[in-house]
């Protein structure tokens, strides 16, 4: 019950940014100019750096945000809940993309549809934010399990059967007790023997 809690908010939490994620994106993607022939928009340069510039910059808002959803998974998950995150990250991470590119499709589309219908044919109108290689809506869930995965190759919390808690005389402590100030019993030198 705990895991299914777990992944429920965490991939509730992740989804929630992508819309974030698809305003930025309508912002800082570049200007695209579309030539309007028959009543429809035909992209005035589709080699030009407009609409590859527009993939471009999702596709670097898609790995800010895995690597960062999936650093800060890492750090506020806890031990016993890795399962739960990875899956998580995974599932929050494709609706967050999807969002994003909905989102940042929107916005000003409404405009630029008006524009189109009301344009002779020849004119140039300024289109809204698109993707066209779709393919980058993976970046967003594969960079956040693989930050998962890194910061717990790098990090290696303690095993899972390890509660964190040192008492004196374990094992896993330097020394093994013989060392260890707490285990020796009072008034005596348990490196000397008994006087």
């Amino acid at each position: 019950m705990r895991a299914l809690r777990t992944w429920a908010v965490t991939t509730a939490i992740v989804t929630v940014l992508g819309p974030l994620a698809g305003l930025l994106w309508a912002r800082i993607a570049p200007a695209v100019r579309y030539v309007v022939v028959q009543g429809e928009p035909l992209l005035a340069d589709p080699d030009g750096q407009g609409p590859i510039g527009a993939d471009a910059r999702f596709a670097l808002i898609a790995v800010a945000a895995g690597l960062g959803c999936g650093a800060v998974a890492y750090l506020f998950g806890g031990r016993g809940n890795d399962a739960a995150l990875i899956l998580a990250l995974a599932a929050g991470g494709l609706a967050a993309a999807v969002l994003a590119w909905r989102t940042g499709h929107h916005v000003g589309l409404a405009g630029f549809e008006r524009a189109v219908r009301g344009a002779p044919d020849g004119r140039t109108v300024t289109g809204v934010a698109d993707l066209r290689a779709t393919g980058v809506l993976v970046f967003w869930p594969l960079l956040a399990v693989a930050a998962y995965g890194v910061l717990e190759l790098l990090v290696k919390r303690l095993p899972a059967g390890d509660g964190g808690l040192a008492r004196a005389g374990e094992a896993d402590q330097v020394g093994g007790g013989e060392l260890d100030l707490q285990a020796a019993p009072t008034g005596r030198d348990v490196d000397r023997g008994e006087s």
